[in-house]
């Protein structure tokens, strides 16, 4: 007697097979009306149980179909692929500041320092009256430090550099919490701040000097819970902005005041440029981070905000170093929830403040925002704002 096998079906069409076309319906299986009888044969010869019939030690009595040839070359094929996750592989080990900035200071750099400019290049009254009623120069043995932080400036993000992967990753772990790696290229760096799939594009202007502030930011830990509190702001769903970018706008203000020489005499009452550089790149973000959420600011604001941080800035670079230092003693003595952004002093008010403030509160949500850097500001703005 032939064997039978029950196979489900949920149409009149059964591989192929029609009821009444070498099938017999034999009524229910166990009640089920979706189960019927279907001979072996049936099935054989319509190709769907070739490969298991011919099975064991069974002579094999026809061809494999096309379809089955073909799949086993799909499947061949899928079984030479080696999928790799990010999230499987070992993270790479966080890199602290000190660590990446000896990078620059052992390799060789002779090519991009041909390329700096660390100076303003002034003739005629104007360098007669800078030199007479300037900031003071930097002492000679300060030099060289000055020189490496605008070739750092110089230097582009190489993929080929484990160390330039190490900080990119740092940065992205240390402000997501996260301890698995994330892909070079990808949205994600969205999340951080970045405008788009590969960092590297932001980069202009400041080169890698763009990412080890940020870098300094995320790995000191007396000024990591500020980081944190601006990361914090950048995701607001009203007064959100690209944090990586706008850290980068920070280090071009730095750049721009140490290449003017305001910050000259406090580096040569420290004795350092770097540790210099640091302090005030951390200081003029904590000053936008103020001035930013007491005054309501959003992505529409920010050429005029960093506009009006710069100018501020530059023109004060002591006071604005002061108050980075009262923020961090009033964190100290553990009263550092006291220093929130709305004891920002009123008394340098945002150029056009209420009127910015007017218009943050009818119809900014209903328009596309678009982050607007300080070197990507109008003709009509730039001078001053005007960046690298």
């Amino acid at each position: 007697m032939e064997g039978v096998v029950a196979v489900a079906v949920h149409t009149e069409i059964l591989n192929g097979l029609t009821p009444g076309n070498g099938i017999k319906d034999n009524g229910n299986l166990n009640g089920n009306p979706y189960l019927k009888t279907v001979p072996i044969s049936a099935l054989k010869q319509n190709g769907l149980l070739q490969s298991l019939a011919a099975g064991g030690n069974q002579t094999k009595t026809e061809e494999v179909s096309l379809e089955v040839e073909r799949a086993q070359e799909e499947w061949d094929a899928l079984e030479s692929i080696q999928p790799v996750f990010s999230e499987d592989l070992t993270p790479s080990p966080l890199i602290s500041f000190n660590e990446a900035l000896q990078h620059f200071q052992t390799s060789d750099l002779g090519d991009l320092l041909k390329n700096i400019q660390p100076t303003i290049r002034r003739t005629g009254f104007a360098a007669i009256t800078h030199f007479l009623f300037g900031p003071p120069r930097l002492h000679k043995d300060l030099v060289e430090e000055r020189d490496l932080v605008f070739a750092i400036a110089q230097c582009s993000l190489d993929n080929g550099q484990s160390v330039h992967m190490r900080v990119l990753q740092t940065i992205y772990r240390k402000l997501t919490c996260t301890r698995a790696d994330c892909p070079r290229y990808g949205p994600h760096w969205e999340n951080v701040g970045f405008q788009g799939a590969d960092p590297a594009t932001d980069l202009r202007g400041t080169g890698f000097l763009g990412l080890m502030h940020t870098l300094y930011f995320v790995m000191d830990p007396e000024i990591l819970p500020l980081a944190r509190e601006i990361y914090k702001l950048s995701q607001h769903s009203v007064q959100n902005f690209p944090f990586c970018v706008m850290s980068i706008n920070m280090t071009r203000i730095a750049l721009h005041a140490l290449r003017e020489e305001v910050l000259s005499k406090e580096c040569n009452r420290r004795q350092q440029v770097v540790a210099v550089l640091n302090d005030f790149y951390v200081a003029t973000f904590l000053y936008l981070y103020q001035l930013w959420k007491s005054q309501q600011k959003t992505i529409s604001d920010s050429g005029h905000v960093l506009k009006e941080v710069e100018l501020f800035a530059k023109k004060n670079p002591k006071q604005i170093l002061k108050r980075l230092e009262g923020y961090l003693k009033e964190r100290r003595a553990g009263t550092g929830h006291r220093t929130s952004p709305d004891t920002l002093s009123h008394s340098n008010p945002s150029p056009g403040d209420t009127a910015s403030r007017a218009g943050s509160q009818g119809g900014k949500e209903d328009k596309e925002m678009n982050f607007t850097g300080v070197c990507e500001l109008p003709p009509e703005m730039e001078g001053e704002a005007r960046l690298i």
